[in-house]
């Protein structure tokens, strides 16, 4: 078939499925529908040709058989599937949680910093309304409050009326959107810091939850819960483990067996007990997470305590970076709070796809099956072969790992989830492998054993088990993600060279890794910087090119001109130059002041003519 015509039919039947599904009152998702058929096609008992174009009859028979398992409660392989696809769907880390979170959130508070960036008001009023957005945005920001509670509202006006008076609104106004995003964000965080401070000092924020003693009490109860449930789908697994081991041993005891579809009912157990352990390791993290908190959040209260104290003012370098710190460990408050009720709303939707079990086997049924059957735990099985360990002089083309002799021993990559390799597609049965027995390396991947005759056996030819592995896999569909068999699948052969195969295990193509090595630059850099990709600058250049052509250049002689040369001369600069003589100084003597007397003369003929010397003396002076 071509790549659009199945893609044309795929999306056919998985349309076709799903109206006939909903006919007989089963909704289900797309995914899930798509998974169903895929898991059809794979099983080799439905004897599906993918090499050849699908008849009309091969497109009928698929419907009705994905209808058919799809709408068969009964059977654990469906419950398992659905718990695959729900789990696949549905579940996130903590980075792509929180991300999407604040993803969420940005767009909630969008309209309202596009109303505060983009809104250019001049009145009174207009300035107020603004101010008003602000405090809203401060508001659902945080977390910390409804925008209808008024006693909330109040708390957070207070505060920013605190560091953000109405007054400087005209300066907030002149900036740029962006600074106005980032100073939004910011008066937000120490908003917050500011209620958070009060709050400890009984001077407000009862409106705020304490988050840290609501983890505290949360994180337990939570992390009991999963292990409760853990320890109970485990207690059922082993049971289930330990029926399908004696009835390999007597058939006959236990022939009632073969058809209560145990093998699925362990597998669903099983794919049960690796979600909740995911998420029973994302709560540790989260406990792990609080408590570390708890101690930043202690010590940043107590050191703006100090700073602040009973100061009626203080500078906001240094109180400002206090209130932020203040803002940011709340807000991991906040991000622990979500991440564990995401964990809890996980782990009671996956108790959904479990009950099928009490259906199948209820508890007097399980009982009486255990009469005389010894059940063994994960940890039991692996303490009985820690003994035993793989001699390597007994091999020499295979590796042995391991933990005195390699580094990172816990570190490895195990295929099939830890589970044993050889007791997969051999029994059929899902068993906890012992890395101290010994890991076979094979192919750079990694694989362990139940036991030390499992591991010599699958030793001695792995290709042929990991391809049995593969063909249980195509009949109990779960298992592709049960055990991390995606990659595997890849190596699959065409349907048709399946069926002239001799035996039933198909080989995989004979391939091997390859790798080269080139140096960085060969050839020196031959980067011509005239060269133009652009057609129309091209022609720019062209007619430029085209118009010099025609240019010329022309001179002239006059008879002013004629015979005449430039001259030029040279001179020396005046030198600037310069002489220090002695120092000037002076001194103060008494001005000479003398008059003359009887000039003008009297009464007398005679002038009498008297000189007067008023000179002050030197020692006066």
């Amino acid at each position: 078939m071509s790549g659009e015509l199945t893609q044309s039919v795929l999306k056919r039947i998985i349309r076709q499925v799903g109206l006939e599904c909903s006919a007989q009152g089963q909704s289900l998702s797309e995914t899930l529908v798509a998974f169903m058929v895929k898991a059809v096609v794979l099983d080799p008992r439905n004897d599906f040709n993918m090499d050849r174009s699908l008849t009309e009859k091969d497109i009928q028979d698929l419907i009705q058989l994905c209808v058919t398992r799809l709408l068969d409660t009964t059977n654990p392989s469906l419950s398992t599937i659905k718990m695959q696809v729900y789990f696949d769907m549905n579940y996130a880390n903590r980075d792509e949680l929180l991300s999407e979170q604040e993803r969420v959130l940005e767009g909630k508070l969008a309209p309202v910093v596009r109303a505060v960036t983009e809104s250019g008001p001049h009145t009174r009023e207009e300035m107020e309304n603004m101010y008003q957005k602000i405090v809203a945005y401060v508001l659902l920001r945080s977390g910390l409050g409804s925008p209808t509670d008024i006693e909330a509202v109040r708390e957070v006006t207070a505060a920013l009326q605190s560091i953000f008076p109405q007054t400087e609104m005209i300066t907030f106004i002149s900036l740029s959107k962006k600074d106005k995003e980032q100073q939004l964000k910011d008066l937000a965080m120490l908003v917050t810091g500011i209620r958070l401070y009060n709050k400890q000092c009984q001077k407000g924020g009862s409106c705020i939850d304490d988050l840290p003693e609501m983890l505290s009490e949360a994180i337990p109860s939570a992390t009991r819960a999963l292990d409760e449930r853990l320890h109970s789908c485990q207690l059922l697994a082993h049971c289930y483990t330990a029926l399908l081991e004696a009835m390999q041993e007597d058939p006959q005891r236990f022939s009632q067996l073969r058809f209560l579809k145990l093998k699925e009912a362990l597998f669903n157990v099983r794919q049960y007990e690796a979600f909740l352990c995911i998420l029973q390791s994302n709560a540790i993290t989260s406990a792990q997470e609080v408590e570390s908190l708890d101690v930043q959040f202690e010590a940043a209260m107590m050191l703006l305590k100090n700073t602040v104290q009973d100061k009626t003012s203080i500078e906001s370098r240094e109180v400002f970076p206090l209130f932020m710190e203040l803002s940011k460990l709340w807000a991991s408050f906040q991000d622990e709070m979500l991440l564990l009720s995401f964990l809890t709303n996980m782990a009671d939707n996956l108790q959904q796809f479990l009950e099928i079990q009490s259906q199948l086997f209820p508890e007097e049924m399980l009982t009486s099956l255990l009469e005389g059957v010894t059940v063994k735990s994960d940890e039991e099985r692996i303490k009985e072969t820690m003994e035993t360990r793989v001699n390597v002089s007994d091999f020499t083309n295979q590796e042995w790992l391991f933990p005195e002799t390699t580094d990172n021993f816990d570190q490895l990559l195990i295929q099939y989830r830890g589970f044993c390799a050889h007791s997969i597609g051999v029994k059929g049965i899902i068993l906890p492998g012992n890395p101290a027995i010994g890991i076979l390396k094979h192919k750079e991947k990694y694989y362990v054993f139940s036991s030390k005759e499992d591991a010599y056996i699958f030793a001695e030819d792995p290709d042929k088990f990991i391809q049995l592995n593969i063909e249980k896999a195509k009949k109990y569909a779960e298992l592709i993600q049960l055990l991390e068999l995606h990659h595997q699948f890849e190596y699959l052969v065409p349907h048709t060279q399946a069926r002239k195969a001799s035996t039933g295990s198909m080989k995989p193509p004979q391939k091997r890794e390859n790798g080269t090595q080139t140096d960085t630059h060969i050839l020196p850099p031959t980067i011509v910087r005239s060269y133009e990709w652009n057609e129309w600058e091209l022609r720019r250049k062209a007619i430029k090119l085209a118009n010099l052509r025609r240019m010329l250049t022309h001179s002239m002689q006059t008879d002013l001109s004629h015979m005449r040369r430039e001259n030029c001369t040279q001179v020396y600069l005046p030198k600037e130059a310069g002489t220090q003589t002695k120092r000037d100084n002076s001194s103060n003597v008494p001005k000479p002041q003398v008059f003359l007397r009887g000039l003008r003369g009297g009464s007398s003929p005679t002038t009498h003519m008297l000189a007067v010397d008023l000179t002050r003396p030197l020692d006066e002076t």
